[in-house]
């Protein structure tokens, strides 16, 4: 018998709604994600001091950045692998830990090359965290709230950015880089309430049932979304989300290296417009997850994908410091943050329970390797041509959305999707 969400509205209020053990696996992965935010961004931040200590080029430092993304898809590819297999539970634990030990040995590093390694291996268990938590979230949480959720904890990336941010701001010139690293193990307490209180989503459980049942157990997930009938599904989602990396690496792996390096500001005037926009970020999710409930996701995406690109003038083409706060705070609304939120619910959505934690983990962090290597690109082309790096961001940004407003133009909408445990696939 499949188990499958009620697409009846209930009389209650849809914050009612959800049990005290849907409360505990949403709590568990939201928390993973603005947590992972916190240990990967505090990096972005600090690029231009590491690049001093060691006295190593800058974009010897920004490939660091671009390896880290790079091995998401290895920790993304098998975290999803083993939560389509064994749950989505223990992988959730497993990455958190990797994630938050990762980031203290980095702060420890005597040399650069140290630091290189631990951070690499930090991406692993960032790219982990996202498709099991996703995956438990979007699979326990109601239907008629889901993308509000799925949006409110996407857009808690803010939260974790706004953490490293104040943090630095207030901080950093007693406690330094590594002591910026190194308060990123304090996640890993994170494993104990998951351990103790989360229980696997009913669909995956009933899911798993009905394979080993039938005998059409899904050992190759990776392999089955390239397959007739997902591949299309497949190839936008990819597309999708490669350039959404892009844009939001290009701007936010590279404000603060533009801001120390381009306009000499410091590590105060640096943090607000990050801190802003990271703010902004997280109260907009609010709104888009709730315009995706009434207009749908596709939408729901498109509109501030499409605010982001005049936008990304305001503050990429002034040196006035009140228009640069003015501007990236707004983008944080728009292409930096607006147009991520859907992705944990839209991404869950579009593929089958049997192999939904691998194609969202693949899909998403795909993206991870083009969003890598913009990074190491634009700082090279303008330290080459001796220019700033605004320009070169803004050109990224622009062609950017343009790639990602087709790709979501050809995608289907999922609004009021009821994730069922029947085998689709296997």
């Amino acid at each position: 018998m499949a188990v499958a969400e009620s697409f009846d509205k209930p009389a209650v209020a849809w914050w009612r709604e959800p049990t005290r053990d849907q409360w505990y696996a949403y709590f568990a992965a939201w928390a993973g994600w603005t947590l992972d935010a916190f240990d990967f961004t505090a990096f972005l931040l600090i690029i231009a001091p590491i690049a001093k200590e060691f006295n190593v080029p800058l974009t010897e430092v920004t490939f660091v950045l671009t390896v880290t993304l790079w091995m998401r898809l290895l920790g993304a590819t098998t975290s999803g692998w083993l939560a389509d297999r064994i749950g989505r539970k223990t992988p959730l634990m497993i990455s958190i830990a990797w994630y938050s030990v990762c980031n203290f040995l980095a702060g420890l590093a005597p040399s650069f090359w140290l630091l290189f390694l631990f951070r690499a291996l930090l991406g692993i268990g960032m790219g982990a965290e996202w498709p099991a938590g996703a995956a438990l979230a979007m699979e326990t949480w109601p239907v008629r709230s889901r993308a509000f959720m799925g949006a409110v904890m996407q857009g808690s990336w803010g939260i974790g950015f706004l953490m490293s941010s104040a943090i630095y701001g207030l901080f950093y010139n007693y406690i330094g880089w590594r002591g910026l690293l190194m308060i990123g193990i304090l996640p890993a307490l994170l494993i104990i309430y998951i351990r103790m209180y989360v229980k696997e989503p009913a669909v995956w459980v009933e899911n798993r049932r009905q394979q080993t049942l039938q005998h059409r157990e899904m050992r190759t997930p990776l392999f089955s979304i390239f397959k007739r009938g997902l591949l299309g599904n497949t190839l936008t989602t990819c597309l999708m989300m490669a350039s959404a990396f892009v844009i939001y690496y290009a701007n936010y792996a590279l404000f603060a290296t533009h801001l120390q390096l381009d306009l000499k500001l410091s590590p105060a005037m640096v943090a607000l417009p990050i801190a802003l926009a990271n703010t902004c970020f997280f109260l907009s999710s609010i709104f888009w997850g709730w315009l995706s409930e009434v207009i749908g996701r596709r939408w729901a995406i498109i509109i501030p994908a499409l605010l982001g690109v005049p936008t990304a003038f305001i503050y990429l083409t002034s040196q006035d410091y009140t228009w640069i706060v003015f501007g990236f705070a707004l983008q944080g609304m728009f292409a930096c943050g607006g147009m991520h939120v859907q992705y944990p619910a839209y991404l869950s959505e579009r593929f089958p329970t049997e192999v939904r934690a691998t194609a969202v983990a693949f899909c998403f962090h795909q993206g991870a390797i083009w969003g890598g290597l913009i990074s190491p690109l634009l700082v090279l082309y303008a330290t080459t041509n001796h220019i700033g790096l605004s320009g070169p961001i803004l050109v990224t940004t622009v062609v950017g959305l343009a790639i990602f407003l087709v790709a979501v133009l050809l995608s289907p909408e999922t609004k009021g999707k009821v994730l069922i445990a029947d085998l689709t696939v296997a």
